[in-house]
């Protein structure tokens, strides 16, 4: 039996999303082993700092902690809305979708009914999630516009900065997937048309997301966070307890 051109989809498509996988398990590495290498890592850090500048005088910084969080809101709602939007428009064309003998001619790979479906029902999947993460990210901003106003609590009482940044850096963090979301949606959507531009796109991703994902050699100096003055319990850092679980 030759090797025929649908044989390419069960070859590429795993090697693509094994190759999407692989990375995003690393980076999860870093994040966790080395989070000051990462933008994701630093970000979590900065946040940390942000809190309990903003905790630190709440008369004065309160409305600026609340308008800052409701920008992150509305751009969660944003994305949220594009997802279901987006999903319910890859429901109609699952549900219209023929044997088109026209779009058939440009894709080398399998073109038959059922791997369409297939390919439509993996776009809407990764829009359905997206617009899961989005709506997790919206509820933990919404807990964080209440949080930031307390006055800030002494250790061991129950609040305390800390808290309200573990809640703000799971917000960002579903934020952060959701947006991962989309752009996993990019070779699904390419692999409408063939194999071959999908795993070409999973190539081409891994390396634009490594430059976006991995901080330099001069982000990554810790002697800045360092320097700073903390209020936030030794030891009792997000990163360091896991709080980006999801």
């Amino acid at each position: 039996m030759g090797f025929e051109k649908h044989d390419l989809d069960f070859a590429l498509v795993p090697a693509g999303l094994l190759l999407l996988s692989s990375y995003h398990a690393w980076l999860l590495y870093r994040i966790k082993r080395h989070p000051t290498t990462t933008v994701i890592g630093l970000n979590a850090l900065n946040r940390e700092i942000w809190v309990d500048t903003m905790m630190a005088d709440g008369i004065k910084n309160g409305v600026l902690a609340v308008q800052t969080l409701r920008n992150n809101i509305m751009a969660s709602t944003l994305l949220a809305s594009t997802a279901i939007t987006l999903s319910s428009l890859i429901g109609i064309l699952v549900g219209s979708s023929g044997s088109g003998g026209a779009a058939a001619a440009i894709i080398y790979g399998d073109d038959s009914r059922m791997g369409s479906s297939v390919k439509y029902f993996a776009i809407l999947v990764c829009f359905l999630i997206a617009f899961l993460f989005n709506v997790q990210s919206i509820r933990y901003y919404s807990h964080v516009s209440f949080l930031i106003n307390v006055p800030a609590g002494k250790p061991g009482e129950g609040h305390s900065q800390w808290y309200v940044s573990q809640a703000l850096n799971r917000a960002s963090y579903f934020w952060s997937l959701g947006l991962r979301a989309f752009y996993f949606s990019f070779p699904l959507f390419l692999w409408t048309f063939g194999p071959i531009p999908m795993f070409l796109c999973c190539c081409i991703m891994i390396f634009t997301l490594y430059f976006l994902d991995i901080a330099t050699t001069s982000y990554a100096d810790t002697s800045l966070f360092l320097s700073l003055p903390r209020t936030v319990e030794k030891g009792c850092s997000p990163i360091n307890q896991g709080s980006g679980k999801v």
